[in-house]
C-alpha cells in the first residue's frame, strides 16, 4: 500500500487544474443567474393616466439587492413599498429592495412594486413594456436583467395567470 505522504503530489497535481476551472469559471456561471422573475405584469391604464404599477415575484440565487429599474415607457421609474403607519396605508419610494438568497420577494398591489411615472402613453392590455432591472450582490458588483412585461387589463386580477416573460440577462 502507499504512503500517504507519496500519493499527496499526485493528488493535488490532479485538483489544481480543476480548481483553476472552477475558479474561472464561477463569475460566469453565477453573471448569467442574476435573479429569476416569475409572473411579470403590468397594470393598463386610461387615457390621460401617467403612473401605474409593474409587478413581478424575484428570487436571487445569493444575497443580492434590487436597487434600480428603467423603462422607455416612463419618464420615471422607483421601487416602492406600501405599509402601515399606525391606521393609515403609506406608500413610498425605496432605495433598494433586499432579495434574500432563494427566497422569493413578492412586488404586488399593496405591497413592494414598481412605480412607472410620467408615462410617454397609455397602456393597453396585451402591450409589452420593457424593464431593466439592477440588481447588485454582496460585493456591490451590478448586473442587469431585461424583462418583457405584458400590460394587463386596468380591472385585472392580481393572482391572474400570464404568460411568461421573456427574460435577457446580462
Amino acid at each position: 500500500m502507499p504512503k500517504f505522504e507519496s500519493i499527496l503530489p499526485r493528488v493535488i497535481a490532479a485538483a489544481v487544474p480543476a480548481l483553476l476551472i472552477a475558479l474561472v469559471l464561477a463569475p460566469l456561471t453565477s453573471a448569467a443567474q442574476v435573479v429569476t422573475i416569475t409572473n411579470p405584469w403590468v397594470r393598463g391604464t386610461v387615457a390621460e393616466q401617467k403612473v401605474t404599477g409593474a409587478f413581478m415575484t424575484l428570487t436571487a440565487p445569493g444575497e443580492s439587492r434590487l436597487v434600480e429599474v428603467r423603462s422607455p415607457v416612463a419618464g420615471t421609474v422607483e421601487i416602492h413599498e406600501m405599509k402601515m403607519d399606525g391606521n393609515v396605508m403609506r406608500m413610498r419610494p425605496i432605495s433598494a429592495l433586499v432579495l434574500p438568497r432563494g427566497k422569493p420577494v413578492e412586488l404586488k398591489p399593496g405591497g413592494y412594486h414598481v412605480m412607472l411615472m410620467d408615462l410617454k402613453k397609455p397602456l393597453n392590455a396585451g402591450d409589452i413594456v420593457p424593464l431593466t432591472l439592477t440588481v447588485e450582490g454582496p460585493d456591490s458588483k451590478r448586473q442587469t436583467v431585461n424583462v418583457d412585461v405584458p400590460v394587463r387589463a386596468l380591472n385585472a386580477a392580481a393572482g391572474a395567470s400570464a404568460q411568461p416573460a421573456k427574460e435577457h440577462k446580462h
